[in-house]
């Protein structure tokens, strides 16, 4: 069974973390990205530059498209999207805030400190985790700069095109009930979540997202342990991280050690500060306005893609062509999707997959007309169950944030 042999892996993951970690992200370990490069790829980016090395050399992770090494962000290529609608985890993207990430977890001393606005503070081990009630969720996880290479004007930050997502089946405990244990205190507004991770400049500020004392108590908000039927893997929070169903990762804590319940909102930096969007609709501003109220970034919303034809490529001509790809709803489900062939003027229905829940991918098939050969522009359009659509228009904001309009797949029919 799932939770018998995760149970075991926990107790022997700590020599295989420490020999693990030698491969490719240890201190001084790592190597120039030309080294770490196998092949290279182009993402098509209109900003440019387009092309991005390739490469499997970090450990427990397969051929992943390389951002970053410090701290590492790596990019799950869109072709393993037109698989399975759940992320091999060997292929998950990637993305760490601090370059100073654990290389090995001593599973038997690792505690998560739950303290603050609480009557019984609480310092749990795994192996206290793991005999809690258990639920299991699919869930996407995706960036909250997710294909900011595409807005226009540029913006800094990671230059993501699609990859910065994936969607897994969750396994852990509902915060909710580690919370009950410690006893939140009257009063308590907020619940602040720490790592292990830390700051590789003097005065950082260590990496802390929160969560409003009711969002963190709404029975979906889970500790988990466990990733797709397997152990967690290292580089996506291993032994513990924190799973928002329906938020940007940012608030997805890896490497989770420290649960703190504040009688007061948190005014840290990476809330207060950073991964803020516009207060307007759409998180949409003029390229170069500054005076905008903003808030801290929260629900996502929904989106889709072709997955079975990539960017460029080229197919003979057909009266009719298969189509397939993924969407998601955000916050809540996918309703509908409709795609064209004709950059929009016309759209055709398809039909979607079998539904995992309302957080995760969902298939969406069609067989649709082409007019013509030459350059087609694909399209796809998601409805969730909220009535919200993807614009046609991209948004723009300042962090790059948020991009959900209507995506393009260019191809050649011959």
């Amino acid at each position: 069974m799932l939770v018998d042999s995760l149970d075991m892996k926990l107790a022997q993951a700590t020599n295989r973390r420490r020999f693990l970690a030698e491969a490719a992200i240890g201190s001084g370990a790592l190597i120039a990205a030309p080294a770490l490069a196998q092949s290279m790829v182009d993402l098509h980016l209109p900003g440019g530059p387009s092309e991005r090395p390739m490469t499997s050399a970090f450990p427990g992770k397969g051929n992943m498209i390389l951002q970053r090494i410090h701290p590492p962000l790596l990019e799950t290529p869109m072709s393993v999207f037109n698989g399975d609608v759940f992320t091999p985890n060997d292929q998950f993207f990637v993305r760490w805030h601090w370059a100073d990430i654990p290389t090995a977890i001593d599973v038997e001393a690792f505690r998560i400190k739950v303290h603050g606005a609480v009557t019984r503070p609480l310092s749990i081990s795994l192996a206290q985790l793991l005999k809690l009630p258990r639920v299991e969720l699919a869930a996407i996880n995706q960036c909250s700069g997710n294909s900011r290479a595409l807005f226009q004007p540029p913006v800094a930050g990671a230059q993501w095109r699609h990859g910065a997502m994936g969607n897994a089946k969750w396994l852990g405990v509902r915060l909710r009930d580690v919370l009950d244990i410690a006893g939140v205190k009257p009063g308590a507004v907020a619940v602040r979540f720490g790592a292990l991770d830390q700051p590789v400049v003097a005065g950082g500020p260590d990496f802390a997202k929160s969560l409003s004392i009711d969002h963190a108590r709404d029975g979906e908000v889970m500790l988990a342990f466990g990733m797709n039927g397997e152990q967690m893997p290292l580089l996506n929070g291993f032994p513990v991280r924190l799973i928002v169903p329906g938020w940007y990762s940012t608030y997805w804590v890896k490497m989770l050690n420290d649960i703190e319940v504040l009688a007061a909102p948190d005014d840290g930096y990476w809330m207060a500060k950073a991964y803020k969007i516009p207060d307007t609709p759409g998180a949409n501003v003029r390229p170069g306005q500054k005076d905008f109220p903003a808030v801290p970034i929260n629900r996502m919303i929904p989106r889709s893609w072709v997955t079975s034809l990539d960017e460029g490529q080229a197919i003979a001509f057909d009266r009719s062509i298969p189509l397939g790809g993924i969407a998601m709803g955000g916050d809540c489900g996918v309703a509908k999707v409709d795609v064209s062939t004709d950059n929009g003027k016309t759209w055709y229905k398809t039909t979607l997959g079998p539904d995992h829940g309302k957080y995760s991918f969902r298939r969406w098939d069609a067989q649709v007309p082409l007019s013509h050969a030459g350059p087609t522009r694909l399209m796809s359009r998601c409805w969730n169950t909220a009535g919200l659509a993807q614009p046609m228009t991209p948004i723009w904001n300042p962090g790059g944030f948020m991009r959900g309009n209507i995506e393009t797949t260019n191809i050649v029919v011959g």
